[in-house]
């Protein structure tokens, strides 16, 4: 039998409506952190579930064999994705920590080791993607953010991860207020890596559609956190009214050496309305400027809101 990881380990869970996947998920991982590691503790983040799966878990967890210690962190309210695992982040006291954004289980348990296996190869986050189709909304998202964010570090789907101490450190760092981990992570400035894996299942990764409003939310804000679309955007529009600006100032300066004289008024119309609207965008895009540096003031902010933490243990 080979000699068991002695690095304390915490796996960080978001539960949220999902008791369907709940049993199958812990079985098939935990046996993998119980082989694997000496010490390790589970926190399952309940973001204000509706269905009985906070009480599916209770169940599983009091029959286990193992010494588990489980923490439940039970959101004040519903409040996302991002919001809860940032709680669940904050609690874990291990020296790695795990991340699973879902339980759908549609990868090999021994994925659990490799991605632990790649970090000490010298990584401080290393996440794991299925190479399955995503949606085409997905591919727009992850090609126009790449195409535009500040980091050379590229994001795209993730299953789930894992990081080491330094890299939540240096988070921490960045700001308590986390709004998208994945890009933050890749700005981080630490070592990364995905690990890719097939689909066991062949069936795809099944997506919460009560998570669809939050996901939209979410990448509408990723762009104005992590890139400057809006300010290229701005730039590009202002770009385009001042040549055509110049292109009215050479019709106007042409004009008067020629014989074709047109509309009255025509000229000194248009070049207004080129010229102000070549203002109103620059104007924008300084507003836009100034809006980044709020952001990030605002970006060192927590904002998520605890009920209580429940202890489970068996002595």
């Amino acid at each position: 039998m080979e000699k068991k990881e002695s690095k304390f380990i915490s796996i960080v869970v978001y539960v949220h409506n999902d008791s369907s996947n709940i049993v199958r998920f812990f079985e098939q991982t935990l046996r993998v952190f119980m082989n694997t590691f000496e010490k390790y503790e589970v926190i399952c983040v309940n973001d204000s579930s509706v269905d009985d799966g906070i009480e599916i878990l209770k169940e599983y967890f009091s029959h286990c064999e193992e010494n588990n210690i489980i923490n439940i962190v039970h959101m004040s309210h519903f409040q996302g994705l991002e919001a809860s695992m940032n709680a669940g982040r904050d609690l874990a006291i291990g020296d790695f920590v795990y991340e699973f954004d879902d339980m759908n289980c549609d990868y090999a348990p021994e994925l659990i080791v490799k991605v632990y296996k790649r970090l000490l190869d010298g990584y401080d986050i290393v996440s794991t993607s299925c190479k399955s189709r995503i949606k085409l909304t997905s591919k727009l998202f992850y090609f126009f953010y790449n195409l535009t964010s500040w980091s050379k570090n590229k994001i795209g789907p993730e299953t789930f991860r894992i990081l080491s101490r330094r890299a939540i450190n240096r988070v921490n760092t960045l700001g308590t207020y986390i709004p998208y981990r994945k890009a933050v992570y890749m700005n981080c400035g630490l070592k990364t890596d995905t690990i890719y894996y097939e689909d066991i299942r062949k069936s795809g990764r099944a997506r919460n559609k009560t998570n669809r409003n939050e996901r939209t939310s979410l990448a509408m804000d990723s762009f104005i956190y992590f890139t400057n679309v809006l300010e290229k955007a701005a730039l590009l529009i202002s770009g385009a009214f001042l040549i055509f600006s110049f292109g009215v100032l050479i019709y106007i300066i042409s004009s008067i050496f020629s014989s074709y004289k047109p509309v009255e008024g025509w000229i000194s119309t248009m070049g207004f309305l080129a010229f102000g609207f070549f203002g109103v965008f620059i104007l924008l895009a300084i507003i836009l400027k100034y809006l980044s540096v709020l952001l990030n003031l605002i970006f060192k902010h927590q904002r998520y809101l605890v009920e209580y933490v429940e202890k489970i243990s068996k002595r």
